[in-house]
């Protein structure tokens, strides 16, 4: 079960909208546009996506993590959390 299932319409709306960002991006770099015209649509995508990681990542500790802590298997849990945010951070 995902822990953020009260946020989902509301990411997946994110998502689509990344999405479209992305197109973008592609189509800016079909067109030959200004270099920095496209790193700034770039900034803009990774934005709006680490907005939609940090959000998933919220819910995953105080839903996922939080009830493996309340039934014991909060080490494991922990463990993979780490792992996460490592990853998240590179």
């Amino acid at each position: 079960m995902s822990s953020y299932k009260k946020k989902k319409e509301d990411l997946l709306n994110r998502l689509k909208r990344i999405e479209g960002q992305v197109r973008g991006v592609h189509r800016m770099v079909e067109d030959d546009k200004y270099c920095a015209d496209i790193l700034v649509q770039i900034a803009a995508v990774k934005g709006a996506l680490n907005k939609v990681g940090k959000t998933i990542l919220e819910k995953h500790a105080h839903g996922c993590v939080q009830n493996a802590i309340a039934t014991g298997d909060g080490d494991e849990k922990i463990d993979e959390l780490l792992e996460i945010l490592f990853k998240f951070n590179k």
